[in-house]
């Protein structure tokens, strides 16, 4: 919000505090001040020039040499190039040594040979914006009034002898959108009452609302508050200076008389307004409802929206001519032959606004204050005081009455704490006296005792409804800065890491020790890539009101996270890549909040063991991926519950090099290959990924790991050897050996496995060693052989071994 200080010393007195001054305290109250403005002081010797005479340059086709009265003892000479400088104008000229908003320095010099004394300027030479210099003086000089006194200084008559001060507004300081908004709030800093001028509103007795308009709302919940005033018999013309210089030092382009006050109301009120030419409506009745699906609008800067059941229309009954709090139509919009204005003042619900102006990618000055919120106090009075200027720039006439749907009223609030409460949050020894002070200088209406605080808060302060609100008003205004500073007084209590704090640094260093580096990526992603590699079926979280399509839903998987920053480095010559990751994963919920899960993840490319004159490259492979994960379960001391299951359920995974992670039964990830097609999408050789949920294991405290001598007695060893259908699981054979092993059978190795000649197709030779133990005895040659012919007949008879 960029405020004027001459406009705001309109309504209060500010010739004790500068600029600066005002700006600084503004910062210390709350609001944040992003800078101050002197156009003047870049500005110099720019006087108001009365063009005598102007006459094409010979042999030019678009110089004219000027004789212009810059209140000096003679006339000037100036060469001009503006295409509407002529005779008996008024207009703003930079003499020899004035200094222009660009730097540029004006010296007597000679264009084609003919002297010029200086230059008559252009708004854009003064440091306005193409964006908001008024069409007229788009393409040349900026003409002054009549009354502009000649040879005085330019920079008032353009608003330049002027300081502005831009406010960096939060969502919920949306009242500090308007002129009156702020008023009040340098007014509770200076301890003024700001003062309004009356509207002063005259209605013609000879025609009422009724004879032109009737309104009606579909659904209330999306528009509580519709009015509609009609201005007729009226002349378009431009708007008058003042109001100009108003509305382009607050970056708005000023376009005529009727649409330059629906700008300025919503400047002065923060109330948006819109001006339909009555005429081009061709009905008598305005509705306000959802738009259809089919439906489509030629807003006004020519664009064909196609509308949806999201966004809220204005229509006369029929089809619609406005999309509600954002843009009107370009088949009803005010142009220079309009007679009749139909005047809009309303209140819309604040989500359906900005849907759809993100939907359609229209954000307005309009659509921003609805987004954030109105005061419905002032939606009659912004309405009155619009139609009223309108009436006077254009020589119209107000018809009497409104028309309206009204179902909701301004609420006045009212807070209650205590001075007790106010004090010990704030630390202070604030009197009832000193509340008093504080609430009139809000303009909030209080009854302050000893015991008890009740504050009525106006509808215009509608971000103040709790105890804490009215903490933080008294915090304010009484001085962030006077606010002592204590220490707490707290008992010193040793600290220690939670166990899922524990667990979450253990696996940290381990997957460092592992040769992974430890990736953080963004948990918000595109939808697309939030369902990859997902656990669950469900939909993505989706953000209502996303920064980007990039960053829309919460992702359900940390490996897309992963991948990217795989590629990325990849792309950059960096081949051997791996990287881990622990993050929160979401899941949609029938409850309102998703529901968060830790999970740990890893990616792998490249080469394990690079390759030197001691050692030849080794690259990544599932199994040396699965060996990490499986050490990590060991150490945790869970091994003995973890199952590998094969599952090609993984669109993106590798078929025949991709398994389901189980705890006791539990799915708690996956690890595998990345499927070619997409590692070749991706310009990535062999990966391999994991993902595991970490909340079992760190909302299931262990039993403590307990270390045992090593035994006094030797131990003994089989091996076995065997044939089996290439079908059959390691893991399958690993259980139903530990199953018939015997009470002495300690683990358990395959040493190995192998296809190929003399190998049946179709079928693997598996080796194992079997080692045998008995911690307490030296163990005999029968117990061993008895339980090693076990472990033969269990697999002979389970998968039809064929022991070698």
């Amino acid at each position: 919000m960029k405020v004027s200080y001459n406009w705001l010393s309109e309504s209060l007195d500010l010739s004790a505090v500068t600029p600066g001054e005002l700006a600084e305290q503004i910062t210390l109250t709350g609001i944040e001040v992003d800078g101050v403005t002197e156009p003047a002081t870049e500005l110099s010797n720019i006087v108001v020039g009365h063009v005598l005479e102007a006459e094409r340059m010979e042999e030019s086709d678009h110089l004219n040499i000027t004789t212009v009265n810059v209140g000096l003892d003679e006339a000037v000479q100036i060469v001009c190039g503006a295409p509407n400088v002529k005779a008996g104008q008024k207009v703003v000229v930079a003499l020899p040594g004035a200094r222009l908003a660009n730097g540029l320095k004006i010296k007597k010099s000679k264009l084609r040979g003919v002297v010029s004394n200086g230059m008559i300027c252009s708004l854009e030479e003064l440091g306005f914006s193409d964006s908001v210099i008024p069409k007229n003086a788009e393409d040349g000089i900026y003409v002054l009034p009549e009354n502009a006194e000649t040879g005085t200084d330019a920079l008032p008559y353009v608003g330049l002898a002027d300081a502005f001060i831009e406010l960096d507004i939060t969502p919920n300081r949306a009242d500090a959108l308007s002129m009156r908004g702020v008023a009040f709030e340098a007014g509770a800093i200076l301890s003024q009452k700001p003062e309004f001028p009356g509207v002063n509103l005259i209605e013609d007795s000879s025609n009422t609302i009724e004879d032109f308009i009737k309104v009606s709302v579909e659904n209330t919940e999306d528009n509580s508050i519709y009015k509609m005033r009609v201005i007729k018999d009226l002349v378009v013309t431009e708007s008058p200076l003042w109001l100009q210089k108003k509305l382009m030092h607050a970056g708005i382009r000023p376009i005529d008389a009727i649409v330059d006050v629906t700008n300025y109301i919503m400047l002065e009120y923060g109330q948006p307004l819109h001006a339909f030419d009555y005429d081009t409506l061709n009905s008598k009745e305005i509705q306000v409802r959802r738009a259809k699906d089919s439906e489509t609008l030629v807003t006004l800067d020519g664009q064909t929206r196609h509308l949806n059941q999201d966004n809220l229309v204005i229509t006369n009954g029929t089809i619609p001519v406005a999309l509600a709090g954002v843009m009107g139509g370009e088949n009803t919009h005010v142009t220079a032959e309009t007679k009749t204005v139909a005047l809009e003042s309303a209140v819309f619900e604040s989500s359906l606004i900005r849907k759809t102006a993100q939907s359609l990618n229209l954000r307005s000055e309009s659509s921003s204050r609805f987004e954030k919120g109105l005061n419905k106090a002032t939606v009659q009075q912004a309405l009155d005081h619009a139609a009223a200027l309108i009436a006077s720039l254009g020589q119209g006439q107000v018809v009497t009455g409104t028309a309206q749907v009204e179902s909701e009223q301004p609420v006045y609030q009212t807070v209650t704490t205590s001075v007790d409460k106010i004090n010990r949050t704030l630390g202070t020894d604030l009197t009832v006296s000193d509340l008093d002070s504080i609430f009139e200088r809000l303009g909030f209406d209080s009854e302050v005792t000893a015991e008890q605080v009740n504050v009525t808060v106006p509808p215009r302060r509608w971000d103040i409804t709790i105890e804490a609100d009215i903490i933080e008003e008294v915090a304010r205004i009484h001085g962030y800065s006077k606010l002592p500073s204590t220490l707490p007084h707290n008992e010193s209590l040793p600290g220690e890491l939670t166990y899922a704090q524990q667990i979450t640094r253990f696996t940290r260093h381990y997957m460092e020790s592992c040769g992974l580096g430890q990736a953080i990526s963004y948990a918000l992603t595109t939808t697309e890539k939030a369902k990859a590699f997902a656990h669950s079926a469900t939909a993505p979280v989706e953000l209502d009101w996303p920064m980007s399509e990039e960053h829309k839903a919460l992702r359900q998987s940390l490996i897309s996270g992963l991948l990217d920053n795989v590629q990325y480095n990849v792309a950059r010559q960096s081949k051997n890549v791996a990287l881990f990751e622990i993050g929160r994963v979401f899941e949609q919920t029938e409850s309102t909040l998703p529901k968060e899960t830790s999970h740990v993840a890893g990616v792998m490319t490249g080469a394990v063991v690079e390759n030197s004159w001691q050692e030849k490259e080794v690259t990544v492979d599932y199994f040396a991926v699965k060996g990490i994960v499986e050490e990590w379960f060991d150490t945790l001391g869970v091994s003995d519950s973890i199952r590998f299951v094969p599952s090609k359920e993984h669109p993106d995974m590798h078929p025949g090099r991709t398994a389901d992670v189980f705890w006791n039964d539990e799915l708690i990830g996956m690890i595998g290959q990345l499927h070619p097609l997409m590692a070749q999408a991706r310009d990535l050789n062999d990966t391999v990924l994991f993902e595991l949920n970490l909340d079992p294991f760190i909302t299931n405290e262990h039993d403590t790991i307990r270390f045992k001598s090593i035994p006094k007695y030797p131990g003994t060893s089989r091996d076995i050897a065997f044939v089996v259908e290439e079908s059959v699981l390691h893991q399958d054979i690993l259980k139903t050996m530990h199953a018939a092993g015997g009470k002495w059978l300690r683990s358990i190795r395959l040493f190995d496995l192998y296809q190929g000649e003399n190998i049946e197709n179709g079928k693997k030779s598996l080796a194992y060693t079997l080692s045998y133990l008995n911690p307490d005895a030296t163990l005999k040659e029968d117990e061993v052989n008895t339980d090693f012919n076990q472990v033969k007949e269990a697999l002979a008879e389970k998968y039809s071994a064929d022991i070698r």
